[in-house]
């Protein structure tokens, strides 16, 4: 499929989303691998595919960012931001939010976590975007230390697909809980009694050797 096809594709995917009254744009960048396929799907042409066929473009490029923002008059979340200076490549270019991410290390599992850029990330262009993050989440503490470092909103995905794959939905009810009674006993150990009051000074960020100076 050539690049005008895609873009004809994404054109028709936002036109949908608006008539479906969707409210924002989630545009992931940075992912390599094919689509994931099911037993369900029909041989040659997973179900999976369907929606997205149009507009799956791994040469895409911040040009193209600007052109997918001039498409979109909704809000604009941009997911898979890896470095400081693609923060800010991606604000410049009208997003509205930005979610730090690897991906959970699905692509390239030895890039830097997430957590690790977000405090840099959050004292740059905070002011300007909604900074988000996910990859690496794996307890209520984890999303914490996210909070007191900057994100406005941490997205988790295997805690609760886990308990999906346990326990039906009653299975991420359960994982649900789980999380969050994990932040309120870290806050209660905190010493903190809302969000609000979480901060840096609450988070020291460690590699595996050291204590580690991001930025």
């Amino acid at each position: 499929m050539g690049h005008q096809e895609r873009r004809s594709g994404a054109e028709l995917y936002f036109r949908q989303a608006e008539l479906r009254r969707f409210n924002t744009a989630f545009l992931t960048a940075g992912l390599t691998t094919e689509p994931y396929t099911f037993t369900y799907e029909e041989p040659g042409r997973p179900r999976s595919e369907l929606q997205v066929s149009g507009f799956n473009d791994n040469t895409t490029t911040f040009e193209g960012l600007a052109w997918v923002r001039a498409a979109w008059d909704g809000p604009l979340v941009i997911k898979g931001i890896q470095t400081l200076s693609d923060a800010r490549r991606a604000v410049d270019a009208g997003a509205d939010g930005i979610v730090l991410s690897n991906h959970g290390g699905r692509q390239l599992d030895r890039t830097a976590p997430p957590l690790h850029l977000l405090p840099c990330v959050a004292r740059d262009v905070g002011a300007d975007t909604e900074v988000m993050i996910d990859s690496g989440v794996r307890t209520g503490a984890d999303v914490v230390a996210a909070i007191a470092l900057g994100a406005r909103f941490v997205l988790l995905g295997r805690a609760y697909l886990y308990g999906l794959m346990a326990g039906g939905e009653a299975g991420v009810d359960r994982a649900a809980h789980i999380l969050r009674t994990e932040v309120e006993r870290t806050m209660q150990l905190l010493g903190v009694t809302s969000i609000a009051e979480l901060g840096p000074e609450h988070v020291r960020l460690f590699s595996r050797r050291a204590p580690l100076p991001f930025d």
